[in-house]
């Protein structure tokens, strides 16, 4: 009965502290403003299913893919041994389906086992390939530091989680013969059935009780601290991957997102459509410069970077030695909206643009802004090429918010790159990218005439 109220309560607290930490990061997200999510719902179901659960996009490097969906495939079927530890921890039951499901129940634990053993073999390779072959994308500037060490971290928590299901599995093994009433047949399980007598086989029975629930428990607290930890880490993806994918655009890659206001200004200008009258009102504003003016899908772009780096890898700007990292650019809206929602919960009212009213998303001024956190540098190196776009695995936009900002920067701020403004000023007096006085279809007509 110990037991059992020592289990609910920490379950309770764990549960409800990760709960709050979550609701928190969809705080954040939704600081952006609304975008329209439309299209095909099939297509996003089929998006869902092939590349966030089927891991399509991994494949395309097929030697870390494998080992990665060890690891994926075995964190997805290992909930199922967890579905009865929590039945066992609150009824006080021990090995709840055994006796069940029989034979089923043997094949599916063997199932898991086989799993956990590719998923160490896995960490141990991602292990050595993170910190002893150093994979130069994993080493970007922007990985010093906790991002670092965050993926190394999660890679030791996944150690110890599979320390604990083979301690519990290989103990109970020896304890079914010494004490039957109570340790139910499991069966002969395909790792704990030759492992647990290799490591435990000279302990006596109250050793072994020992090893089981230190086992069971430890089981039981990483997952706690997954959970809890998740919220804070870039592994959040295994919960963000899905949402992400479904929401993720369905248009050509390389069809940019129109600005009517601008669009409508060009055609007046060209003759293409009545001018608008200006009615005095102030100018828009058009891109973006803060987490507020992204979209939400922009900052669940960010927080669903998984860091792997494959965007930057790919990126022809980073490759030729140029600051741009599309990495980068993710963990920096991801800071930033971190930054600006610890502020809005701290309820300080120095964060407060009216010092009448309480700090909130609309009622919200630090000083900063992402122009803090990206430079014009990281933004005019970008080609819009897509590469990024295109090699990211669970469908993150990196180029929607370089776009963005770098509007903000040229139609709002009327700043940019000196070398860019020639071609502004010609597109803008002469209708073509180049200072060509003549009509850009003046070569048509003549045409025509001769």
């Amino acid at each position: 009965m110990l037991q059992q109220i020592l289990f609910i309560l920490v379950s309770a607290a764990a549960i409800g502290i990760a709960w709050r930490a979550f609701m928190r990061v969809r705080r954040n997200i939704l600081l952006g403003q609304e975008e329209d999510i439309s299209g095909d719902s099939g297509q996003r179901w089929r998006n869902v299913l092939l590349v966030a659960f089927g891991q399509q996009k991994m494949f395309k490097r097929w030697i870390p893919a494998v080992f990665h969906f060890f690891i994926y495939l075995a964190f997805l079927i290992t909930q199922v041994e967890l579905i009865e530890i929590f039945i066992d921890g609150v009824f006080g039951q021990h090995r709840f389906f055994a006796d069940k499901l029989g034979g089923f129940y043997t094949f599916v634990i063997s199932f898991i086992e086989v799993l956990s053993l590719l998923a160490f073999v896995a960490t141990i390779i991602f292990l050595a390939r993170r910190n002893l072959l150093k994979v130069p994308r994993f080493w970007k500037p922007e990985m010093k530091g906790w991002p670092q060490l965050d993926g190394n971290l999660i890679l030791l928590f996944e150690i110890i989680l599979l320390i604990g299901i083979f301690s519990m599995n290989g103990a109970d093994v020896l304890l079914q013969q010494m004490e039957p009433s109570h340790f139910k047949d499991t069966g002969t399980l395909a790792v704990s059935s030759w492992l647990g007598p290799a490591l435990f086989g000279g302990l006596d029975a109250g050793s072994l009780h020992v090893v089981e629930r230190f086992g069971w428990w430890l089981h039981l607290s990483m997952v706690f601290v997954f959970l809890n930890y998740l919220p804070y880490s870039k592994h959040l993806h295994i919960f963000l991957a899905f949402p992400n994918t479904y929401f993720a655009r369905l248009q050509p890659r390389g069809e940019m997102e129109n600005m009517p206001a601008i669009m409508n200004e060009v055609k007046s200008m060209m003759g293409l459509s009545e001018a608008t009258e200006d009615n005095g009102e102030d100018l828009p504003e058009f891109g973006a410069n803060d987490v507020f003016s992204l979209s939400w899908k922009n900052i669940m772009d960010a927080y669903s970077c998984t860091e792997c780096g494959r965007c930057t890898a790919v990126c022809p700007a980073n490759i030729t030695g140029k600051k741009l990292s599309p990495r980068k650019v993710l963990m920096d809206i991801r800071d930033r909206a971190e930054a600006v929602g610890r502020n809005i919960e701290s309820g300080k009212e120095e964060f407060a643009k009216d010092a009448s009213q309480a700090v909130s998303k609309t009622n919200y001024e630090d000083g900063k802004s992402l122009f803090d956190y990206i430079t014009p540098e990281e933004l005019h190196a970008c080609t819009t090429c897509n590469a990024c776009v295109e090699a990211c695995p669970v469908l993150i936009n990196p180029l929607d918010p370089i776009l963005k900002m770098r509007r903000y920067e040229i139609l709002t701020l009327s700043q940019g790159p000196s070398d860019w403004l020639p071609m502004f000023n010609s597109m803008e007096n002469s209708g073509s990218a180049w200072a060509i006085p003549d009509d850009r279809d003046k070569w048509a007509k003549e045409a025509v005439e001769g």
